[in-house]
């Protein structure tokens, strides 16, 4: 069952709790490295897996976070959303659009992250992102922010927020685009019922069945999609395929933090 204590105990965090940036920052990144991105439950439902984004936080707390099993977006952000709400924060539920083949995006509801108005600015939090996105918190702000070597931006283009990386060795890439229109649960209603066969990811579309699992690192990110292993660290970002099985075993379990 969902508590404070055990929250923070699961992720490793013993600092202040009192809502400020810094703190927030801080059980941001704690979260993404202990709680990994795991669709491995729910790959089989494909788009329909939208269809019930209306998580039992109590009920799921156990599974998802204390025993760091992970969980997909609306699970993990519905979580760290009741945790930030129990400590004091303002939080809005916000959605957004993935990027997806030649710079175009998803459906508005495709994703579900946080954003946290703080002392006249506003962050975003997305613990739920398989990524490659961001570790900690993003200023809505054009001004470049740097995460372990990779640079973030949040330019406007077309009535929407986009939402911008760029690693050492590469240009810069939409993540997503979005709004600052607070969602309800009742926005994702019907938003599995579509003829689309896969989801955006990283410029690409990937078969809707395809497992995603990800986790951040002290200095950056592992993201493995089917084979493909996208790894970032100090702001390199590589991509290889794993064609070994033993090797494939071992890049699960250190993402997963476990034997799968």
């Amino acid at each position: 069952m969902f508590t404070v204590a055990s929250y923070l105990s699961a992720i490793g965090y013993s600092g202040p709790v009192e809502p400020t940036a810094q703190t927030l920052r801080e059980l941001h990144k704690r979260h993404m490295v202990t709680v990994p991105f795991d669709n491995s439950q729910r790959a089989d439902l494909g788009t329909a897996v939208l269809n019930d984004v209306d998580v039992d936080i109590d009920g799921s707390f156990d599974r998802v976070v204390a025993r760091r099993n992970g969980g997909v977006c609306f699970e993990l952000s519905g979580m760290f959303r009741r945790l930030l709400i129990e400590l004091g924060y303002e939080v809005l539920r916000l959605s957004s659009g993935v990027r997806g083949p030649s710079g175009a995006f998803g459906p508005d509801v495709e994703h579900m992250f946080l954003a946290v108005p703080l002392d006249g600015q506003t962050w975003l939090v997305d613990v739920g992102f398989a990524g490659p996105g961001f570790v900690e918190p993003v200023l809505l702000s054009e001004q470049e922010q740097e995460q372990h070597g990779v640079r973030y931006r949040v330019t406007g283009r077309d009535g929407y927020h986009v939402a911008e990386r760029k690693t050492r060795n590469g240009d810069w890439q939409d993540i997503y685009r979005f709004t600052l229109r607070p969602r309800t649960l009742a926005d994702w209603d019907g938003a599995g019922d579509t003829d689309a066969d896969g989801w955006n990811w990283d410029g690409e579309i990937i078969a809707a069945s395809t497992v995603i699992r990800a986790r951040a690192t002290d200095t950056g990110q592992l993201v493995l999609v089917g084979k493909r292993l996208v790894k970032v660290d100090d702001g390199v970002e590589t991509v290889r395929v794993l064609i070994d099985p033993v090797e494939y075993k071992t890049v699960v379990a250190d993402i997963l933090g476990r034997d799968d």
